[in-house]
């Protein structure tokens, strides 16, 4: 019997299982449909031994001394500071737009004062800001909205930007100076040996038991566990009893080129013609040294594993007739992006995370009981590469 059954082995899940396996002495059961650990931050070396993500970029930053505090006990730190360009007109400028990209776009040499009065200039007044389309145009204008964001846009999200919340684009700033950093916290740094090894060692504990390549509906009905922290969709964990939350999905294409470099940056987006959306060039993230480079082309679909929910005001509605039920599902902690249906970054599914764990703490006893050391499996050691022996840790039900 495991105290704790865990859905999912990404950040919300690994921080959750580590925290009670080594706070509470509880066990714990992690399972993760797919072959791997880490969820969407899985990184692994390609055939030519570059160091890749596979679910596109994860770029860690942050303003919480507390949840880098915690995550470097796993974890050694390379600095990063993100930037990204967009190819609009033929020419690469920086996003999020800022002075350079205003001069350059239309040939004028404005310092930070004019670069400000230029966007007022053109910013549309707005009654009420509403929309996406909304947010950009009572900054920046129609043009500048129309070459950078209206298509860039309707790729990722498969419809216009008058038709999602103003949610999407609010994030997005507008600078008046040259900082062409994409993210600006205090915290902007990359896990040394990469994700993958970071999960292996917060996951590498004899009271946690993995089990990959195993869904939940497999061990739902097992009796094996007394409790579940779920991190999957919540409307597949109530069956869609209220109809489908809906979510707009990835797919990635991965070259290598026997080339040094492709790109002055690590991402590019584009946001004008082309079918992808960005184009990422890993060694820029991780420092990795080279003579071939690694890429990955980002495809929007609107089918695939979800990635990101779809902010318009019916699915918030359709996700609270599900929170409603979670409320009233007992034993059962619903956590992390699927299954609070929000789109957030890596470090607020790592303090949602901590932050449950102390509910935890303070509403559900500690089981009491003799744990028995050798019935859970410690994941095994790997390399810098972070890439795991799938065998090992791959796991049937019916071994439990």
């Amino acid at each position: 019997m495991f105290d704790w059954l865990v859905v999912g082995a990404g950040f919300a899940g690994s921080v959750l299982a580590e925290r009670i396996a080594r706070e509470r002495n509880e066990r714990v059961l992690v399972i993760d449909r797919r072959p791997h650990i880490a969820g969407n931050a899985y990184d692994c070396t390609n055939a030519e031994g570059l160091l890749v993500h596979k679910y596109g970029p994860h770029i860690f930053h942050t303003n919480s001394e507390q949840i880098v505090g915690y995550l470097s006990r796993f974890t050694r730190w390379r600095p990063y500071e993100h930037r990204v360009l967009g190819q609009v007109d033929g020419q690469l400028v920086p996003i999020p737009i800022n002075r350079t990209t205003v001069n350059r776009l239309h040939g004028l040499d404005l310092d930070e004062a004019g670069v400000e009065r230029f966007l007022a200039g053109r910013a549309e007044k707005v009654a009420e800001i509403r929309t996406s389309e909304d947010v950009i145009v009572s900054q920046v204008g129609r043009e500048l909205y129309e070459k950078f964001f209206r298509g860039y846009t309707r790729k990722q999200w498969g419809m216009d930007p008058s038709e999602l919340d103003k949610s999407v684009t609010a994030r997005i700033p507008v600078r008046f100076n040259t900082d062409d950093r994409y993210f600006t916290d205090k915290y902007q740094q990359m896990p040394l040996e990469g994700y993958t090894t970071m999960f292996e060692r917060m996951l590498d504990h004899p009271r946690i038991k993995l089990m990959l390549g195993t869904d939940f509906s497999e061990i739902r009905d097992s009796g094996l566990f007394r409790r579940v922290i779920f991190t999957g969709p919540i409307d597949e964990y109530f069956d869609y009893r209220y109809g489908r939350l809906p979510y707009r999905s990835l797919r990635f294409v991965q070259k290598t080129l026997p080339v040094e470099w492709h790109q002055p940056v690590g991402v590019v987006n584009y946001p004008q013609t082309e079918e992808y959306t960005r184009v990422t060039e890993y060694k820029h993230l991780t420092g990795q040294r080279h003579r071939h480079t690694a890429l990955t082309y980002e495809y929007p679909s609107a089918t695939g594993d979800p990635f990101y929910p779809i902010p318009r005001a019916e699915n918030a509605e359709l996700y609270k007739r599900y929170e409603a039920l979670a409320r009233t599902t007992r034993d059962v902690w619903f956590v992390g992006r699927l299954a609070t249906y929000r789109y957030y970054n890596m470090d607020q599914v790592v303090g949602q995370a901590l932050s449950t764990f102390r509910r935890i703490q303070e509403t559900v006893p500690v089981t009491t009981g003799v744990f028995a050391p050798g019935a859970a499996r410690a994941l095994p050691r790997t390399g810098a590469t972070g890439t795991l022996g799938q065998a090992s840790v791959t796991g049937n039900p019916a071994d439990l």
